[in-house]
């Protein structure tokens, strides 16, 4: 496990640039927090750290939006609104979880059952000063990508 402060919107945006640097393909990050805890800031930063240099916005109406890059397709989930987790299965969620695909899960705790179990799992908190991240990894290959993450 690992714990770090941010202080400011760049923060996050910093940490999710360090994480692409240190993410592999095949790797599902399921991230945590309250709404306007700094989710979807996160993602923006992972995504154009993996070189992406467009808008980043919330797919928090299309529950996915996909990002082609150089090497990695990265999606990016947002189960806010989702009602039922057997609607997942009607979209055909399971073809996104390629060995060439990173999978960003905001709310993922609304799929239980039907997503996969994360490699790394990533939550934000509010505090006085910012925001606090915890990132738990559950599998070899998030406990590898922690070792990789250089972020201060």
């Amino acid at each position: 496990m690992r714990e770090c402060e941010l202080k400011d919107e760049e923060a996050t945006v910093a940490l999710g640039q360090a994480l692409a640097r240190a993410l592999e393909s095949g790797t599902v990050v399921h991230l945590l927090g309250d709404l306007g805890a700094g989710k979807t800031t996160l993602s923006r930063g992972l995504i154009q750290g993996l070189g992406h240099s467009g808008r980043v916005k919330s797919p928090t109406y299309t529950l996915v939006e996909p990002y082609e890059l150089p090497g990695v397709k990265v999606y990016h989930f947002d189960l806010y609104r989702l009602c039922d987790p057997e609607e997942l299965e009607f979209m055909g969620v399971r073809d996104y979880f390629g060995k060439d695909c990173i999978c960003l899960i905001e709310w993922p705790q609304k799929g239980e059952g039907i997503l996969p179990e994360p490699d790394l799992e990533l939550a934000l908190q509010y505090r006085p000063e910012g925001r606090h991240a915890v990132l738990t990894p559950h599998t070899d290959k998030g406990a590898e990508a922690l070792k990789r993450l250089s972020f201060t």
